[in-house]
């Protein structure tokens, strides 16, 4: 049994506060999830995300800032510009599982009514 104490619970809100600053908002998980399937270009990105150009700018940005993406420049005419997950992105798997997995129950009982 799990025993919650002011300090256990302070350090917990601390804890879930770090992990919002790098993942929170409507859309870093979503490219996270987009980018699972491997590397994209950034108009693939936007489509398959269904999120702006400028949006999307700014939120590869603070993913790669946090060593989550990485991107690589090709050298190309016209130039391209690749996204793929970094190996540290994969230490949010367990949470992202958890959060498909409780975002399909939540749908069944919403939508469906199971």
């Amino acid at each position: 049994m799990v025993t919650h104490t002011p300090e256990s619970c302070a350090k917990a809100r601390l804890a879930i506060r770090d992990t919002l600053d790098v993942v929170g908002g409507k859309w870093k998980l979503v490219l996270l999830a987009v980018l699972r399937s491997g590397k994209k270009r950034f108009n693939q990105l936007s489509r398959e995300a269904g999120i702006s150009p400028r949006i999307l700018s700014k939120e590869l940005q603070e993913l790669e800032l946090n060593g989550l993406v990485k991107r690589e420049v090709c050298q190309t005419k016209p130039i391209t510009v690749l996204y793929e997950l970094t190996p540290y992105s994969k230490t949010l798997d367990e949470v992202m599982n958890a959060m498909e997995k409780w975002g399909t129950q939540h749908r069944r009982k919403i939508i469906l009514g199971e």
